[in-house]
Parts: C-alpha cells; sequence; structure tokens
C-alpha cells in the first residue's frame, strides 16, 4: 500500500482511528500503578514500555485490518512541567521524557506504515490542572509560557501536530494554541464537557470554539470532544450551524457517569461497546464531517472494533 503519512483529517473525508483509554487500560486491565495517571511514567522501565508499545500495536492492528488511517496519540497528557514534578522528575526533564514518547511511536510507525495509509504522530498536551476541574487557572499569556516548553519538545521530537486533551476553559486553551503557532506546528483542541453538554465552567462549546477561532491568528486545525459520554453532549450539536464543522473528533468514555461519579469509583466502568458503537454512529449519520474516532475512559480495542464495524454498516 502506498504511503501517504501528511494526509491530514482535515484534508480528507477519509476515517481516521485513534486509540482509546490509556490510563484506565493500563489501571485497571493491566494492573500498573500510575501516579497522578501519568503514563509517561511507564516509559522508564522495560515492563512499562513494552506494555505501552503493545497498547499502541493493538490499535494500528484495527486500522489496518479495518483500513483506516491512525493517529498515535503520545502518552504525554501528564507530561508538563507541574506534573512531572508533582511525580518526582526535575523539570529540566521535561523535553528528553517527551521525545522518548515521540521516539516510540516513530518505531511504530515504521512497522505499520506499508499496510496503513496514513499514520500521523500527535504530541498529546493535558491540562495544567485536573482534568474535570478547571484549576490553576491562567490568563492567556501564563498558559502560553506554561505550555510552551512541552509543545516545543514536541515540535522538536517531531510531531505532525500537537493535540491538547480534556481541556476545559478557554484561557488555556487560547494559550496552547499561541504557543503552537509561536512554532509553527498545527495544534487540535479536544474539550471535555459535563452531563449538561458544557464545558466546566458553563460555557456552550458553541461559544468557546467561536471565541477561540476569534482570538487566534492561526486557529486549530480542527476541535474534538472526549472524556465524556455522546448522550451527554449530542443535543449540544445542532446540524444547521457552521460551527459544528469545526468539530472533526470524537474520544467519547465509555461510561454515562458524571466526572464526579468517575472520580470516585474504584471499579473500572466499561459501559456497553456495542451500544457506545451505536451512539457513534449516530454521531456521524447527523454529522457527516466526523472522522476521527477513538475513546476515553474506560474504552479499549474492542469499543474501538465496534464503533468502526457501525459508523461503517
Amino acid at each position: 500500500m502506498e504511503t501517504n503519512k501528511n494526509t491530514l483529517p482535515t484534508e480528507s473525508d477519509d476515517v481516521f482511528l485513534t486509540d482509546g483509554g490509556l490510563e484506565t487500560t493500563l489501571i485497571f486491565l493491566e494492573g500498573f500503578d500510575l501516579p497522578c495517571f501519568a503514563a509517561f511514567d511507564l516509559l522508564k522501565h522495560q515492563p512499562g514500555y513494552k506494555a505501552i508499545k503493545n497498547y499502541y500495536q493493538r490499535y494500528l492492528n484495527i486500522a489496518k485490518k479495518y483500513k483506516t488511517n491512525f493517529i498515535l496519540e503520545t502518552p504525554t497528557w501528564r507530561a508538563n512541567p507541574d506534573w512531572i514534578q508533582r511525580i518526582g522528575y526535575p523539570r529540566e526533564e521535561l523535553s528528553a521524557i517527551n521525545k522518548k514518547a515521540v521516539v516510540l511511536l516513530a518505531e511504530l510507525k515504521t512497522v505499520f506504515e506499508k499496510d496503513i495509509h496514513s499514520i500521523l504522530i500527535s504530541g498529546c498536551i493535558g491540562p495544567r490542572g485536573d482534568g474535570y476541574v478547571p484549576e490553576n487557572c491562567m490568563n492567556i499569556e501564563e498558559a502560553e509560557a506554561y505550555h510552551s516548553d512541552q509543545i516545543k519538545a514536541l515540535n522538536i521530537a517531531p510531531v505532525d501536530f500537537v493535540s491538547a486533551l480534556t481541556m476545559n476553559y478557554v484561557e488555556e486553551v487560547i494559550g496552547i494554541v499561541k504557543a503552537a503557532e509561536n512554532v509553527n506546528i498545527p495544534v487540535v483542541i479536544s474539550f471535555t464537557v459535563e452531563t449538561n453538554g458544557k464545558l466546566p465552567t458553563g460555557m456552550s462549546l458553541k461559544e468557546a470554539i467561536q471565541k477561540v477561532d476569534k482570538s487566534v491568528s492561526v486557529p486549530p486545525l480542527y476541535y474534538m470532544i472526549n472524556c465524556a459520554h455522546p448522550a451527554h453532549f449530542f443535543k449540544e450539536l445542532k446540524e444547521d450551524e457552521n460551527w459544528i464543522k469545526r468539530i472533526k473528533g470524537i474520544r467519547a468514555n465509555a461510561s454515562c457517569k458524571s466526572h464526579a461519579e468517575l472520580d470516585e469509583s474504584t471499579e473500572l466502568d466499561r459501559g456497553i461497546p456495542k451500544e457506545l458503537g451505536k451512539e457513534y454512529k449516530k454521531l456521524k449519520d447527523s454529522f457527516s464531517h466526523l472522522n476521527v474516532f477513538g475513546g476515553c475512559c474506560g474504552t479499549d480495542e474492542e469499543h474501538l472494533v465496534e464503533i468502526i464495524e457501525q459508523i461503517r454498516s
């Protein structure tokens, strides 16, 4: 198969799959201890490195089987200054941590690129605070400065673009977009929403997306929604409004529980994979421009198979 590693989701109507709930899989299904939910910490020893590599291989095999494109998302959601120091790493190791994650995925890309049309490597960025609750809130300038080091490290590694996941307030998002623009790398923004379909701040997705786009010189490549169940946000999407076209990707939770309930859970809620697949089909049927599909908390390979089979049925 001829490869075309430069094809982005905005340049094609074809499906791009990505992975599921990396951290929940490693903790609840494979028994690893992830301090502060930081998957990158496993890269420091061989069993952890192998587990992460095997995790991505399983998803790449799904893309190979179903002949889709694939986005490899680095396990660096927690690899920003505050979090690495909280876990016990010196800030000076930030660049090396992010580079090591990219190298692992680049090796996998080399193995699979003859079998998968387009494999993209995305440098994953997480919030400075909690993924569910706006905390350590910054203004735009502070957010730009805070996230610059990780974005620069990922850009040098290099990655095809960076993706900021579980974003919950717009000032941090705008700062991230500006930091990415400074080093001329595309950026994808993924918001998390509550059970009412709105950001934890109460802002609507429409307002958040429009505010970000109007506040920067180079808007995000596209937007996603992650870490929420489709039932929480489907009604917030309106078919006749142009802002919906800015959303290209969905990485939903398997569970219908609220973020507060998930935080208190001691057992994994995998939901029902087939039912989650049906929710994705409903989204795809309603918004045909969606073409990036993966999972978030509680999802694994079984969910992704159901998703791709349902949206293609």
